[in-house]
């Protein structure tokens, strides 16, 4: 009976186990869905397993139910797996990005991440994808610890402005763009074709010599993979824009009321005498704003076969502005190719290619007299079509619609822009690479100015009809040719050797040509074949350039076990754009680095992972002229031929041979540090820069050289130093939480402090404007920083003729002052107020920039979040014309009517007054924080995207530019036009819009 029953449960366990094995196969993919092969898949806990083929697809016989299998491949996070039952799996492996054998570029080569000895910060696709930026520039704001990214304007194809670190020079302070290995602008790339951004900030792009002052940023375009099947990505989305604000302006009765008040403060009769009628007027910000459209569509197909691969992009994006869609508007086209082909083992062949089209149509702004300065000032007491043709309001403003009405512009362009790269592998450890990038970049514009008349006596009236058109033609080459060299001596001594010679050279030409009395007075016409009316003035003009640079370089970077590292490196510059006696010269740099984690005190950490302290020394160049000791014929003069009087051409420019570039003296000491098996990432970093020899133009000189004559001027001289210092820090924490379920969240910050050293000759630089015909507001400075503003400072309003007596007198400023006027300081104690009480009152550059990115992911969705600030800023408010009629901001509400009524904003009188001077009233706090994305994307099931043919479909909503906080009174604290002297001055920026998208992102 025994027997029997043990052969029975024998049996029974024999059945059991049988029936719970079973047969698994699926596919092992990245995270945006392209096979993976030579994945390893194992059952854990034997050695039975296998690896995935081409297509990434595995297949495990006999599997029991309930094990679990382990898949594993280098680079990426290894994951487990519990088998239920028979099933088709689809695992997808998260990419390591904390690993530290990272692969980041540094300039004419690669370094793992961890033995990086620079400053250098990184930027990764899954940032572009999240941000969707319009211009690639945009995915740099607030995700890379010192950088900050403004906007000169909203409008669409507008420009971005990059700041590394700061502004050191008073004249160029933007950062050398390389893209796959050729100079180029961030502009004309897809942001979709972008793999990632790598920004040197320190002198280790000393390899870049005479450019690389301001900062590298290196971008490397997507490319495909060795031994995968072609993959189709299509990324679209569509969406509506709007202003993100209106400023408080007046509406018709306020104005009305306030500009009585005015009159009757200076004895002069009511303009409105009965306002019972006005109501609220015209809102013109609300005839300009609409709601816009914007549309992108992207595709793009990779793969590649066992020595080749591909990858082919396009794009389309169309944006209308959010004033004047039907003349403010962009569209962009690009189409994109990069090929590999392992010719042999030795030998590989790497090319690139980018086409892009745009046109762009345009309305002034940020200026005087632009349509939105007019908006803001028209009355609102002037129906939609009227027009102020007494000149009530002034010479300068007019109606914005009919303004905008008589605006006719047009703008294309086109670039094929590229390199071909040849690698050769003549020994072992020997890589020699000859690689050249070219770009040409061709555009026409057109300008047509109708018969038009605005009303008595207005600038803007014309009187005949004109077309201008435009024609330039830029090229450019860069042709790099390096050998590196990587050995290993005695096991422990691992070195490379790079050494190589760069040529370049860009040039191109100009032709600019105006016709007068367009037929018909109209654009179909403007055409200067048809426009056959003369000027006595000249009509036309144009100019080339031809620029040409030199280089020699070498780079050692050697390590031992390791552990310390150093890196040397040194290149010869000569440019054309100087005097044969000054256009050589040599800058170097050393960096260092010492893993910290790897001495025994730290090698079994559980806490500490990695611990790395760097640091690095050397000089960089900055090359902000061009034919700075030539005299060029680019001035006017006019002179007396057989007794007629002809014009002509002049001496432009005085030159000045002794010109060179400027030079930046930079030092850094970081600290890298990862904690709890590497979740937390801390970037630490202090940093000084020099930058010497500034060159200052319109250096004083003697007058009787002739600089004052019609296009003449004064020289650019070598004249100036600066010193910015500050720290960053960068800090990242990454938690996967469940398989399902992980969270990331970053934050960065920069503390700079700028401050000009020293000026030769105690010349002191000046720019930017103010209403018409006052002094210069931005100076440059000893003592001060670059730009900062400069003017009246104000202590409150006069509330009482005894506070006005006892006061130094203000008639110096032009006007005895008055009970109501703004009160001025005695900054130099003489006892009377003028403007040599002029002083600080502000700067355009930010003391903190910031930026605090989140992301959440929960089974198929996915939230992100990113948000930029910068802190101790100013900008002037500058967009109020100086007329004693225009409209007004409603601070206004608030201005002093009566002793005690207000200390803070001034009466309201049509007398002369000097409280329209430049003064602290007009300098705002523009410190902010911009919440620039907010987005939500849901994507479908594994399940379900394999019966569709897909690899991924995911769709999102975000909204960019959601909420700005910020006390400034402007549209847009952050815009700026970029100049280092006269930036941060609000003439009526163009205002970023805000942004509802609906995406999809789309894999087969």
């Amino acid at each position: 009976m025994r027997h029997t029953l043990i052969k029975c449960l024998a049996l029974f366990l024999c059945i059991w186990s049988h029936a719970q094995t079973t047969s698994v196969s699926g596919i092992v993919q990245d995270e945006t869905g392209f096979p993976i092969p030579g994945a390893n898949v194992i059952i854990k806990g034997t050695t039975t397993g296998t690896t995935t083929d081409f297509d990434g697809n595995f297949t495990l016989n006999k599997v029991n139910t309930g094990a679990t299998i382990t898949v594993s491949y280098i680079g990426y996070i290894t994951k487990d797996v519990v088998i239920t039952s028979n099933q088709n799996l689809t695992i997808t492996l998260q990419e390591d990005v904390s690993q530290l054998d990272e692969v980041v570029v540094v300039g004419y080569g690669t370094q793992k991440k961890k033995d990086v000895t620079g400053a250098v910060s990184t930027v990764s696709a899954e940032t572009l994808e999240d941000l969707r930026p319009i211009d690639a520039a945009q995915a740099l704001q607030g995700t890379s610890a010192g950088v900050s990214v403004t906007a000169p304007s909203g409008s669409p194809g507008g420009n971005f402005n990059i700041l590394i670190r700061g502004v050191s020079s008073n004249l160029n302070n933007e950062p050398l763009v390389i893209i796959d290995g050729y100079k180029g602008e961030l502009n004309s790339i897809n942001p979709s074709d972008i793999e990632t951004f790598t920004i040197l900030k320190d002198a280790q792009a000393a390899i870049y010599g005479i450019q690389g002052a301001n900062g590298v940023v290196l971008v490397t375009t997507k490319s495909g993979r060795n031994n995968a099947k072609a993959k189709i990505n299509y990324t679209g989305y569509t969406g509506m824009q709007q202003t993100t604000r209106k400023l408080p302006y007046l509406n018709a009765t306020e104005y009305a009321l306030i500009l009585n008040e005015s009159y009757a403060a200076n004895g002069q009769a009511l303009p409105f005498p009965n306002v019972s009628g006005l109501g609220a007027g015209i809102d013109w910000q609300d005839q300009l704003f609409e709601t816009a459209p914007i549309t992108n569509h992207s595709l793009s197909v990779t793969g590649g076969g066992e020595k080749s691969t591909y990858y082919f992009g396009g794009s389309i994006l169309e944006q209308d502005g959010i004033i004047a869609s039907e003349k403010s508007n962009f569209q962009r086209a690009n189409a994109k190719i990069k090929l590999s082909f392992d010719v042999s083992e030795k030998l590989k062949f790497t090319t690139s290619a980018n086409y892009f089209v745009n046109n762009r149509g345009t309305i002034g702004e940020n200026a005087l007299g632009t349509p939105l300065f007019n908006a803001l000032n028209y009355a609102p007491t002037y129906s939609l079509n009227q027009e102020d043709t007494s000149g009530f309001l002034g010479n300068e403003v007019v109606n914005p619609l009919s303004q905008i009405a008589n605006t006719f512009n047009d703008y294309k362009g086109s670039s094929i822009e590229g390199t071909f790269q040849a690698d050769y592998k003549p020994i072992e450890g020997l890589t020699i690479t000859s690689r050249i990038g070219l770009k040409a970049y061709n555009d026409t514009g057109k300008t047509f100015a109708p018969i038009v008349n605005y009303g008595s006596g207005k600038v803007f009236n014309t009187d005949r009809s004109s077309v201008t058109q435009t024609k330039n033609t830029n090229n450019s080459y860069t042709w790099d040719t390096f050998a590196t060299y990587n050995k290993v001596f005695d096991e422990n001594h691992n070195t490379s050797f790079t050494l190589g010679t760069s040529a370049q050279r860009a040039w191109g030409d100009n032709l600019q040509a105006t016709g007068f009395d367009v037929p018909n007075n109209s654009w179909e016409f403007a055409d200067i074949s048809l426009a056959n009316g003369l000027s006595e003035a000249k009509s036309t003009s144009s100019y080339i350039y031809d620029t040409r640079l030199s280089s020699y370089f070498g780079r050692l970077q050697y390590d031992y076990n390791s552990k310390y590292l150093l890196s040397a490196m040194i290149r010869r510059d000569g440019s054309s754009d100087f005097a044969p006696e000054n256009r050589i010269d040599y800058f170097y740099s050393a960096t260092a680095g010492w893993k910290i984690s790897d001495e025994n005190f730290l090698k079994d950490s559980n806490v500490i992972n990695f611990l790395k302290l760097r640091a690095s020394y050397g000089t960089l160049g900055n090359n902000v002229g061009q034919d700075l000791y030539r005299a060029l014929l680019s001035g006017e003069a006019t002179y007396v031929l057989n007794g007629a009087l002809v014009t002509g051409t002049a001496n432009g420019r005085i030159p000045n041979p002794d010109a060179k570039w400027e030079t930046a003296e930079k030092l850094d000491i970081g600290l890298d540090l990862n904690l709890f098996d590497n979740k937390f990432e801390i970037v630490a970093d202090y940093f000084v820069e020099d930058r010497n020899d500034l060159l200052i133009s319109g250096f004083p000189i003697s007058g009787i050289i002739g600089a004052g004559a019609p296009g003449a001027g004064l020289p650019t001289v070598n004249a100036g130093t600066t010193r910015n210092k500050g720290i960053e820090l960068f800090l990242n924490y990454k938690q996967f939480i469940a398989d399902d379920v992980s969270f990331n969240i970053s934050y960065n910050v920069t503390k700079i402090e700028s401050e000009v050293t020293a000026i030769n000759g105690g010349n002191i630089p000046e720019g930017g404007s103010f209403s018409v015909g006052q002094p210069a507001i931005a100076r440059m400075e000893i003592g001060q920083p670059i730009g900062y503003f400069y003017g009246l400072k104000t202590y409150g309003i006069f509330q009482n003729q005894a506070e006005v007596d006892a006061h130094p007198s203000q008639s110096g400023l032009g006007a005895d002052a008055a009970p109501g006027d703004i009160r001025f300081v005695d900054v130099n104690g003489d006892g009377e107020i003028t403007i040599d009480d002029r002083t600080y009152l502000g700067k355009p550059i930010a003391d903190y920039i910031m930026g605090l990115n989140l992301s959440f992911n929960y089974k198929n969705l996915d939230f992100g979040a990113y948000m930029y600030a910068e802190l101790g800023k100013e900008t002037v408010r500058n967009y109020e014309r100086d007329q004693p009629n225009v409209n007004r901001l409603n601070l206004y509400l608030n201005r002093w009517t009566g002793e005690g009524t207000s200390n803070t904003v001034p009466r309201a009188t049509t007398a002369g007054t000097s409280n329209k001077l430049f003064s602290d009233f007009y300098v705002e706090d523009s410190s902010f924080l911009r919440i620039q994305n907010i987005q939500l994307g849901y994507s479908l099931p594994n399940a379900v995207i394999e019966k569709l043919g897909m690899s991924k479909c995911r769709f999102y909503a975000s909204v960019n530019n959601a909420f700005t906080f910020t006390k400034y009174n402007g549209y847009d604290p952050a815009a700026t036009n970029g100049n280092a002297i006269g930036g941060s001055i609000d003439y009526g920026f163009y205002p970023i819009s805000r942004q509802f998208i609906l995406g999809l992102n789309l894999s087969i």
